[in-house]
Formats: structure tokens, sequence, C-alpha cells
């Protein structure tokens, strides 16, 4: 039994935001981290090879530099990382990436006990959208929102938030899972992990490994392939401070309703 995770390296969003004249982020000028989402998976994936002894997979789309972060995870317990990186993959929107990462998990390959987990969406998007489209490309039953985890065999019951509540379901391997937040909290890098994880296995898939697989169609992944356009995207203007009413009460009503009745408020 294998869990693959996907991962993706995502922009410091509480850091300074700047864009492309595509409508591209500017990813070179930013900080970034792992999608704290992606953790929650890891962790989950991580827990089950505790209790299970199987292997964990990571899997990231992204520049050479994100081969960092999957060390980073594979320091914290994961056994093998798999950096999907090409020219030809680069600006490639939720469509193109998950024919991208469905492409590649398929040549890492699913096997009957396997499961692919994901986040639930990357804090650059918050589309959620990649992950049920690798299990539809994949043609793999699909549980989102898991806040619970448990296996049996192969079969996997999920506790999956809603809105009002919660729901049950069970599932069968191989199945893909979306993780959120409430699931659990992600553990540390150890010492002894940080020096195993030089001699870990991390494999690059660049274009000419995966051109050739049935789901990689040159003219739908990347940007020029992508079939979502962008017709304008920036940075907000920062606010002003606010305006501080001290006073007793009547005097500070009054002077509240004499400013909102100069904005034309009320």
């Amino acid at each position: 039994m294998k869990i693959i995770v996907c991962v993706k390296q995502v922009p410091d969003t509480s850091g300074k935001v700047a864009v492309n004249p595509d409508g591209t982020l500017n990813r070179a000028s930013m900080q970034t981290i792992t999608n704290p989402d992606d953790m929650n998976a890891v962790e989950a994936a991580l827990k089950l090879k505790d209790a299970t002894g199987c292997k964990v997979v990571v899997v990231t789309m992204g520049p050479p530099p994100a081969a960092g972060m999957l060390r980073e995870l594979m320091a914290m317990g994961a056994d093998e990382g798999v950096l999907v990186s090409a020219r030809e993959f680069g600006g490639s929107d939720t469509y193109a990436t998950s024919q991208i990462l469905a492409a590649a998990i398929s040549t890492i390959g699913v096997e009957e006990d396997d499961i692919v987990m994901c986040g639930r969406q990357a804090i650059d998007g918050d589309t959620a959208q990649v992950g049920p489209q690798i299990a539809e490309k994949l043609h793999l039953p699909q549980v989102t929102y898991a806040a619970d985890i448990q296996k049996d065999g192969n079969t996997i019951t999920v506790k999956r938030m809603l809105e009002d509540g919660y729901m049950t379901i069970k599932v069968k391997t191989p199945c893909l899972l979306t993780c959120i937040k409430e699931l659990n909290e992600p553990r540390y890098m150890s010492i002894d992990g940080i020096y195993a994880t030089y001699n870990k296995p991390l494999e690059t898939f660049d274009y000419e490994k995966l051109k050739d697989h049935p789901l990689i169609d040159a003219t739908t992944i990347g940007l020029k392939g992508s079939p979502t356009n962008i017709f304008k995207s920036f940075t907000p203007p920062q606010k002003g401070a606010g305006k501080m009413l001290e006073g007793a009460g009547k005097e500070t009503c009054e002077e509240l309703a004499s400013i909102l009745a100069a904005k034309h408020i009320i």
C-alpha cells in the first residue's frame, strides 16, 4: 500500500503580493510556503503510515526550487518525492494542472490498496478544483472535506464536513481524499528525519517523461493551453486607518451620524 500526496508550494499571502502584466502572480518576488491544507494531507498520510507501515510519496508540480519543499516533507516522514517540472507546464490553470498531476500519479502507479490525498484547496487560488479533477481523470472515487480518516482493509471511512454538520462515507480503495485543517495538526521535522531525507529518492518528471502519456495534450497544458482566462488581477489598495470616536454616548452617536450623513450613507 502507498499513499500519494499532492502538495503545492504557494506564495505566503500574509506578505506583499505582486502581479505580472499577464495577470499571473509574480511568484519569484514572493516568499513561499507549503500550502496549509496540503500539510494536513501529508500528516494524514503519515498517521496511516505509522499505523500500517505503508509508503508515502509526495508529489508537486512547480519550478526546481520546489524540490526543497519536498525534502522538508520527506524530513517529516514521507518516503519519496516526485517533482513535476517543465517550462511547458508553467502557467497551467486547474484543468491543465490536474491533467499533468494525474499523468504523473498514473506514471507512479495507483494500485488496489492505494490512496491519493490532496489538501482541500490552495491559498493562492482557493478553487478546490484540482483534487476532484485528478480523481475524475484517474477514474477514482473521491471524498472531499475529510475531517477524519479511518482505514479497515481496503475500506476507508471518512467523516466529511458539511456546512451544518458532518456525514460519514465509506469508500473502497483506490480512492482520492481531500483534507481540511480540522483533520489534524501537522508534525514538525525531526533531526533524524532531516538527516534521513538525503538518502530518500527524489525524482523529477519533466515534459519528456510525461509527453507520451494519454492524459498529456500539448494544446491543453501550460498558460496558452489553459481554458481559464484571467481578465484582471490586481492587488487591492491599502485601507486607511480607521477613525476612533471617543466621548459620551450621545455626543459620540451624534458625531457618528454626522460622519455617515456626510458620506451619504444615511
